[in-house]
């Protein structure tokens, strides 16, 4: 498979030029860059600049820059995909007991990478690959690098809703919204061997600050 790769032009645009003062001259090591950035919260999002001067940031403001990264470079096969997976007691056991305590198999949960032609790219972390997720995500949408934040609770609010519609569960959306967030803490204090045997690339698994990036 040919790696995806285009050269930075540093008259395009800010990010542009924030990679090439770092030396930083193609998408591949831009790439490589912000996968091995400390996964971390930013201060304001909103704010495409923050992975360089807070450097790190979540799964969602790292894709969101190489998407603009791309946009300004006129590489328009570069798609910002949000995707909805089941986040079930296999992927992460430290859930299992909230969700047998509210009857769920599983719970919807959203996660942010990229999508260039037909293959996928999950800049999240140095050992992220798409492909150990893959098999659970349930719903993907293309969005702009600028809907990391109240459009992207958003759409995965709307996927609740109707999910809860669609099982016949009991529970509202603010309810099940807040056992969501039980389990996003749950994830925060798994035993000592799951950090071994069990990490997963997605966001916000094994993340300290998960619990504030998810808080909505």
């Amino acid at each position: 498979m040919e790696t995806y790769n285009f050269i930075i032009n540093e008259k395009n645009g800010v990010v542009s030029r924030s990679f090439i003062a770092l030396d930083i001259h193609d998408f591949q090591a831009a790439g490589k860059y912000i996968a091995q950035l400390p996964y971390k919260r930013n201060q304001n999002k909103n704010d495409i600049l923050c992975v360089f001067e807070e450097q790190g940031g979540t799964c969602s403001i790292k894709h969101a820059v190489l998407k603009k990264l791309a946009i300004e470079n006129n590489e328009d096969s570069v798609q910002l995909i949000l995707g909805i997976f089941k986040m079930d007691s296999k992927y992460a056991s430290s859930i299992k007991k909230t969700l047998d305590q509210y009857a769920l198999n599983y719970i919807p949960e959203a996660h942010n990478y990229l999508k260039i032609g037909d293959q996928y790219y999950d800049f999240t972390k140095s050992r992220s690959d798409y492909n150990d997720f893959k098999n659970n995500i349930v719903s993907e949408t293309e969005i702009e690098y600028f809907q990391i934040g109240s459009e992207k609770i958003a759409i995965h609010k709307e996927f609740l809703q109707k999910w809860l519609i669609n099982e016949k569960l009991r529970y509202s959306l603010e309810e099940i919204w807040k056992i969501r967030e039980k389990c996003i803490e749950d994830l925060q204090k798994p035993l000592q061997e799951e950090f071994v045997s069990n990490f997963s690339p997605v966001c916000f698994q094994n993340s300290p600050e998960v619990r504030e990036e998810y808080k909505q």
